[in-house]
């Protein structure tokens, strides 16, 4: 993704559009990112708690095609690891990840474990 590509986390998971859904299991790899641009049409840091869904999730949900206008766009979701949560707004959109997948800012998922673990099994939900 444009403004995700250092220390950031893809959870695999199945997507989930209700917001009371119950949690999805999910994947998710430490992989990095840098601030920027987002699909969404904002700037932000990496110390920000956002997220950037596959874009296989992301852009069917975009009308005419501008991602600015993707009502996903500050949608907030909480992805949960061993006891711990983080709540995250969508701001973007990854086009490296698979579907289901969520790439997290190194500020939110320094919530759930320390970047340089890797891999971690966790769970979102949208709110």
């Amino acid at each position: 993704m444009v403004s995700f590509t250092t220390f950031a986390a893809g959870l695999v998971a199945i997507f989930a559009s209700s917001a009371m859904a119950a949690p999805t299991n999910a994947a998710a790899a430490a992989s990095g990112p840098s601030a920027g641009l987002g699909a969404c049409g904002q700037l932000h840091q990496d110390s920000e708690f956002v997220v950037a869904l596959s874009h296989a999730d992301f852009d069917p949900q975009t009308p005419g095609g501008n991602p600015n206008n993707n009502p996903l766009c500050g949608r907030r979701l909480r992805a949960s690891f061993e006891g711990k949560s983080v709540k995250v707004a969508v701001i973007d959109r990854c086009p490296a990840c698979s579907a289901g997948s969520l790439d997290l800012s190194p500020a939110a998922f320094s919530q759930l474990a320390d970047l340089g673990r890797g891999r971690i099994q966790g769970s979102w939900v949208w709110l």
